[in-house]
């Protein structure tokens, strides 16, 4: 399963006074499990934006925490800075990332926002996807009079905030509280010094376009519409900013541009237009600059466009996908491109965590073979399942690149595809089933001096046991799936690797004994009996498959070399 992740964007009227700014940010960080990416301080605006991330329970309670301390730190009847403002917390979007859906990502915004009006009395305007009118989706019209129009704005019905009271505070001002998709800054490197012709290329590209002249279309007569308001040709590119600029530090021109919604227009979709606008000019594009982050899932869409276009596989390794995407849009032409430093979802791996999966082979057989109870069979068992997928990922992917077979790169692509996700699963429950083991032995651990801590401990026995069945019983129905990618391989793959898909089969029967065998001795701990019925049932039918498929598929094998 998919982590959840969102991202929250907070900006505060404060960017002068480093020590407010510390105290806020410290707030944020107290929430153990959310990871403050970035603070950006600016002295002009007198604004600072922090960018922090987490699963969204965490997140909102981080926001909650940070608008409270800026509430308390920041007075607004004081403020002055060249950025629109209306509040000390101006303004607070959560971003959807990873794992999580926009209209979830809403009712979280919805729940700070209250969370904000009820407790903490700020007026509270819901922005953006979050918005209940069609007029309040724009951030410029909540804000709109900023701060200063607040007093008299708060008199009026139609400017009743979403949440908490009507009630102007010169010391907090309002706050609006949104929901909006992952944006991006990104830059585009050509083999130009000439910003003039950089900003051709973003005009073309860009969602705004250029002003449509009369004649000559860099110096004709403006034309204009029945208002007065100049006629705009639109880019081919929507939700697209775009100017053109020198970077005397790399002595170039670049497209620089914000990417605001990546579900509409992406990085490579961005990149190839800007190619081929720049070669119709005379230039080459010769690479790109993220500035910033991203998630990982935008990243692994632009390696796998950029696969796909080669007619190559795409269920290869998360990493190696990576690698193109960083080669086809020339991500490192610039600088270092660190996958760990810019790309989210790894940004909040804890590196410190020690886990099974990141053993070298020899290190994962050392440990199963120490004095350690775990790793045990279950964590083996699925490290084998997963190893079954492997092979049968590998079939498919020489097929997809076998001389002869280009037509079908496709049919073999989806199967490896098939096989990654297996395996991925698989490797993720090598430390599950170890972590089951260890939870059960915690639940023993639970002190039982009195009714109420017997109570919670068993409690807590029964539910550690009923897992370590359940993630036994999950490599079980994993490995089985991988029989159908295993058997495809040995039907249709490279004839040359059949007996390597059989192996594959060999060790998924073996994962799904081996599982079923700890589902059936932590059953005998479980007093739940109708539930351990049902999962001994569900394992005695995926056991049986399991024998059956790899005979089959052996046999299969066996008829193919001979």
């Amino acid at each position: 399963m998919t982590k959840r992740i969102i991202e929250c964007v907070p900006n505060f009227s404060e960017g002068r006074n480093l020590s407010v700014i510390k105290k806020i940010t410290d707030t944020i960080e107290l929430v153990k499990g959310v990871k403050l990416l970035d603070v950006d301080p600016g002295h002009a605006t007198n604004r600072t934006v922090v960018t922090f991330v987490g699963e969204p329970e965490l997140v909102i309670e981080a926001a909650f925490q940070a608008i409270k301390k800026a509430a308390e730190l920041i007075d607004m009847s004081k403020h002055s800075g060249e950025h629109p403002r209306f509040g000390a917390t101006d303004v607070c979007p959560l971003v959807p990332v990873a794992g999580i859906s926009m209209e979830e990502t809403i009712e979280y915004a919805h729940q700070l926002g209250k969370r904000v009006g009820d407790e903490l009395g700020i007026p509270v305007y819901a922005y953006e996807f979050a918005a209940f009118t069609e007029e309040r989706k724009s951030l410029a019209f909540c804000r709109s009079g900023e701060y200063e129009a607040l007093r008299d704005k708060l008199k009026r019905p139609e400017w009743k905030p979403d949440f908490g009271p009507a009630t102007f505070v010169p010391k907090t001002g309002a706050i609006a509280i949104g929901a909006r998709n992952f944006l991006v800054a990104y830059n585009i490197n050509l083999n130009t010094t000439s910003t003039r012709r950089a900003n051709a290329i973003a005009f073309d590209v860009r969602e705004a376009g250029r002003v449509k002249r009369e004649g000559n279309p860099v110096t004709g007569k403006m034309v204009k519409d029945e208002n007065g308001e100049p006629v705009r040709i639109p880019g081919t590119l929507k939700k697209v900013r775009a100017i053109g600029w020198y970077i005397e530090e790399y002595g170039i021109a670049q497209i620089s541009m914000n990417l605001t919604d990546l579900t509409v227009t992406p990085v490579h979709v961005a990149f190839d237009e800007v190619c081929r606008s720049a070669e119709s000019r005379g230039i080459r594009v010769t690479g790109s600059e993220l500035v910033g982050i991203m998630p990982l899932k935008y990243i692994l869409d632009a390696g796998k466009y950029f696969l796909q276009k080669q007619n190559r596989s795409i269920g290869i390794p998360e990493r190696e996908i990576i690698k193109i995407a960083v080669k086809s849009l020339g991500l490192d032409e610039l600088q270092p491109f660190d996958p760990d430093k810019k790309i989210i979802e790894y940004m909040l791996d804890d590196k410190e965590e020690k886990k099974l999966v990141d053993l070298t082979a020899r290190g994962f057989a050392e440990e199963t073979a120490s004095e350690s109870i775990a790793p045990g069979g279950g964590s083996v068992s699925a490290y084998v399942g997963a190893l079954g997928a492997s092979l049968a990922t590998m079939v498919a992917n020489l097929s997809a690149h076998k001389r002869g077979w280009d037509e079908r790169w496709e049919e073999f692509s989806e199967w490896a595809e098939k096989g990654m996700e297996i395996q991925e699963r698989l490797l993720k429950l090598v430390d599950e089933d170890t972590q089951a083991f260890n939870n059960i032995m915690a639940a023993f651990g639970m002190p039982k001096g009195s009714d109420e801590e017997k109570a919670a401990r068993s409690e807590a026995i029964q539910a550690a046991t009923l897992n370590a069945m359940e993630v036994p019983l999950s490599v079980m129905e994993t490995s089985l799936a991988s029989f159908d990618v295993i058997r495809a391989m040995v039907e249709k793959g490279n004839p040359n690797s059949v007996t390597d898909a059989g192996v594959g089969a060999l060790c998924a029967r073996s994962a799904v004994l081996g599982a079923w065998m700890n589902v059936r001795i932590n059953a005998s701990g479980l007093t739940d009996e109708s539930k351990k019925k049902e999962l001994l049932a569900r394992g005695d039918e995926i056991a049986n498959q399991a024998v059956a498929m790899e005979k089959e598929i052996v046999s299969m094998v066996e008829t193919r070399m001979s």
